[in-house]
């Protein structure tokens, strides 16, 4: 799926927060500015957060409690070792009783569980993205028409 702004990569992922529910697991890939934290305010949005939601770059992991089921919004990127998500208690959190977004997975590939959604945003130009969603292992499949529904 195409988006032309922050604003329609945002509404995106308000529409997929529709189709989320306790325990799915969202591993978000691109490269630096490909949008995954828009996409993940959408999700927020989406599922009632109402507060500002920021990129948790320096504390590894920002929780919102206020929506539907809780946001976990996770950020490998600066992670030494997978050693670091387990000390803080991950696996409370991937596959808990909210929806789990992990930007950078790549960085701890051994943390990545069986089952998830992987959400791919690749930049097109300084504004358009393309978004490819693939489930992974039992992750149930979510069409990407499900980003287009107005009714989301």
């Amino acid at each position: 799926m195409l988006t032309n702004s922050p604003e329609e990569t945002r509404l995106a992922g308000r529409r997929l927060a529709a189709h989320l529910q306790a325990g799915d697991v969202l591993l978000m890939q691109g490269d630096l500015g490909a949008g995954k934290s828009e996409f993940t305010r959408g999700i927020a949005q989406g599922l009632g957060v109402t507060c500002a939601v920021t990129s948790p770059s320096f504390t590894i992991l920002n929780v919102y409690e206020e929506g539907r089921v809780p946001l976990y919004h996770f950020d490998w990127y600066r992670l030494e070792s997978s050693e670091e998500l387990y000390e803080m208690g991950m696996e409370e959190y991937l596959g808990g009783d909210g929806v789990a977004v992990v930007e950078w997975p790549s960085v701890c590939p051994d943390a990545v569980p069986e089952t998830y959604l992987a959400v791919t945003l690749t930049p097109i130009s300084d504004t358009q993205r393309d978004i490819t969603l693939t489930p992974c292992g039992d992750f149930r499949e979510i069409s990407e028409d499900a980003l287009k529904e107005e009714n989301a």
